[in-house]
């Protein structure tokens, strides 16, 4: 925030308001998170949704760090140090937001979309993406469609299938021959915007890569991490949500009116 004092208050405005609203105004910007871990597994339930610092696999591949601060759901960041020493690509951690669906069914849905925002540092190999599970969350039988808005030097699993166009916007689509992976890889980067998430899974399930009936378990969004160049390097959020919206009850005819 810039804040630009003026010698004589404006419309005859007593200089003591104008005072005191600088001095909130800059007591916001240099508010204090309201939590922080360095936990690999930390994390923090606020305004229905849940930011996970999930370092989930960086214990073999150590020094790693990752300090996850948050003001809000849709207002966080995370400062990391990550390294590729072996050269094998794997992600070490997905810093991430999410909200967890208690196996909704997919055909139940007649829109979800989300919103975003995020500024990256354009060092190291990671993707800034959505991660969704289907059928549930990382166990036997369930289906992960990740969707990448924000690719520095990082591959899918998978095989590239074919090309495909969501709101404008192109993406290359990967499927894994064995498993349940799905990734929808953004052929242009995008640091916001919006995303229809619904009419990604559709289409995945109309291409027979979704169970019929298949439900809904989580949504998230963050970044995998792969490395950082061995450095402190920020990663910030400063806007999420999602809306979700339940398709219309049919009401019953009633024969007798």
């Amino acid at each position: 925030m810039k804040i630009q004092l003026v010698a004589k208050p404006p419309n005859g405005l007593n200089r003591a308001i104008i005072l005191t609203f600088f001095a909130t105004a800059l007591a916001v910007c240099a508010a204090e998170p309201a939590f922080v871990t360095s936990k690999p597994n930390a994390g923090w339930a606020e305004g229905g949704y849940y930011i996970h610092n999930n370092m989930w696999n960086s214990g073999k591949y150590k020094p790693c760090s990752s300090t996850l601060s948050a003001w809000s759901y849709d207002n966080w960041q995370v400062v990391t140090r990550m390294n590729n020493k072996n050269h094998d690509g794997a992600v070490k951690t997905y810093p991430n937001v999410h909200k967890d669906y208690t196996a909704v069914p997919i055909d139940s849905f007649e829109s979800i979309t989300s919103i975003f925002a995020e500024t990256s540092p354009r060092t190291g190999i990671y993707d800034v993406a959505y991660d969704i599970w289907i059928n549930g969350i990382a166990k036997p039988g369930c289906v992960e469609i990740m969707v990448w808005t924000d690719n520095r030097d990082q591959v899918p699993g998978g095989k590239h299938m074919e090309d495909v166009t969501f709101s404008g916007r192109a993406f290359k689509a990967y499927k894994a021959p064995i498993g349940g992976y799905i990734a929808f890889v953004a052929r242009s980067n995008f640091a916001s915007g919006s995303v229809n998430l619904l009419d990604i899974i559709k289409w995945a399930a109309a291409k027979g890569w979704l169970p019929a009936h298949s439900t809904l378990n989580q949504i998230c969004f963050g970044v995998e991490i792969v490395s950082t160049e061995d450095v402190d390097a920020k990663f910030e959020f400063t806007a999420f949500s999602i809306e979700a919206k339940a398709k219309a009850e049919v009401q019953p005819h009633d024969d007798r009116k």
